[in-house]
């Protein structure tokens, strides 16, 4: 393969995309910085396809990246393939607003055709490719300049040794047949609304103090207020003010500016700066929610009490077996939240019971609550068995599900992980 020295002008770079747009597909990746900043500070984009990479400078003086992002989000006949893509894709929506498209992650690609749970990129090259990748760049600060010639070869192994891996873990994939499930999971990662920021929205990710309509009213207010602000000033939102504070202040606002000084989380200087005014005066326009507004009230648990708390654990266990039956990451069937949900009467809205997630887990998760299937041990082999009295709509006997003696015993509570990977 042909690696390029580091990219820092526009025709060098349009140069690499003319060819790479003819590609089936290219790899990506980006090295950035966000720790003191609101947004990501792009500050490197390496690129790939089976035959040529580069490094490319977004941060050298008078570089243009319109080629490079027109091959990112114009170009449909390029598949674009990212290891745990999310922050990438991230970067690529604030720089034009659409996400790069069609698109495919290594990361999730591993939980479909295996146990794997988020894989990182070195141990997935370890798997794949046989040989550790050195790990001695990955805390640069990729803004400083000049990169040294080991940073630059650091940063362009993360795509080319992803572009030898894509191809063999394509052809795994095309071997499982499960090619329409991620199809499905892609789709959700390329999806605009997962990057847009969007002010008025912000307050849901906020622990509610209560479900008082005109304190959830002032918490959506300061919210979107903290969030312009961070925006304006590009700081993360928490250099503005904490989540706790924030909710505080929707619970117990201040009279007047100079109580400011004596909440916590707030520095003194709030009580008479421009930044205490502005709140103040946020909090002063905040309306209470209307009845429509109001968020749904989040389950209080299963009704059965601690014996729906059982089923939750049932559930867990079942999806430990199904996930080890089918070698799958039990983190892409089913989220730890759908399981407690399903086990407390909820049967809306859950990606359990839709979809190939509903074919593979979902009907046999909703049988057991419903109370037509059971487990059972025959001959030291567990297995799942309809309840005969109950009946079922499936003519089908359940499949006896086969327990690798090798395995260490199953404990009855799983811990399935909560984080969205689709």
């Amino acid at each position: 393969m042909k690696i390029h020295p580091l990219i820092t002008t526009t025709a060098a770079l349009t140069d690499i995309c003319e060819r790479l747009s003819q590609a089936d597909f290219i790899t990506v990746d980006t090295e950035f910085m966000r720790e003191n900043t609101f947004w990501p500070e792009l500050c490197l984009v390496q690129i790939a396809d089976d035959k040529e990479a580069a490094a490319i400078d977004p941060m050298a003086p008078g570089i243009d990246l319109t080629p490079l992002l027109n091959l990112l989000v114009d170009n449909e006949n390029v598949l674009k393939v990212f290891h745990a893509g999310g922050q990438d894709v991230e970067i690529i929506y604030n720089l034009t607003g659409r996400t790069p498209h069609p698109i495919f992650d290594t990361q999730i690609a591993m939980m479909a055709i295996s146990q794997s749970e988020q894989i990182g990129y070195s141990n997935l090259v370890e798997a794949w490719l046989g040989f550790s990748v050195d790990k001695g760049a990955r805390f640069t600060d990729w803004s400083r300049r000049p990169l040294t010639e080991r940073q630059i070869e650091y940063a362009i192994g993360d795509v080319t040794h992803l572009s030898k891996i894509f191809p063999r873990m394509l052809k795994r994939l095309i071997k499982t047949g499960r090619g329409e499930w991620l199809d499905i999971e892609m789709e959700k990662l390329a999806d605009p609304a997962n990057y847009r920021s969007d002010p008025d929205s912000v307050w849901l990710r906020i622990k509610a103090p209560s479900r008082n309509p005109a304190v959830l009213g002032r918490l959506k207010a300061l919210a979107a207020w903290r969030e312009t602000e961070a925006m304006d000033k590009n700081i993360p939102r928490g250099r503005i003010m904490r989540d706790e504070t924030l909710a505080d202040l929707a619970s117990q606002p201040p009279r007047e500016q100079p109580d400011l000084a004596k909440v916590r989380g707030l520095s003194a200087g709030w009580r008479d700066n421009e930044i205490g005014r502005r709140l103040m005066q946020c909090l002063a326009d905040a309306k209470p929610l209307t009845e429509a507004e109001m968020p749904p009230r989040a389950p209080r648990g299963a009704p059965l009490g601690k014996e729906g708390a059982l089923v939750a654990d049932l559930l867990k266990l079942l999806l430990k077996i199904r996930s080890r039956e089918i070698d799958i990451a039990a983190r892409l069937l089913a989220r730890s939240d759908d399981l407690e949900a399903l086990a407390a009467g909820q049967r809306k809205g859950l990606a359990i019971l839709e979809s190939w997630r509903f074919e593979q887990f979902g009907r046999d998760a909703l049988n057991l609550v419903e109370g037509r299937m059971a487990f059972a041990v025959a001959r030291g082999r567990l297995k799942m068995a309809h309840i005969d009295d109950i009946g079922t709509n499936d003519p089908e006997p359940e499949p006896e599900i086969e327990i690798d003696p090798d395995l260490e015993p199953l404990p009855l509570i799983i811990d399935a992980d909560d984080t969205d990977a689709g």
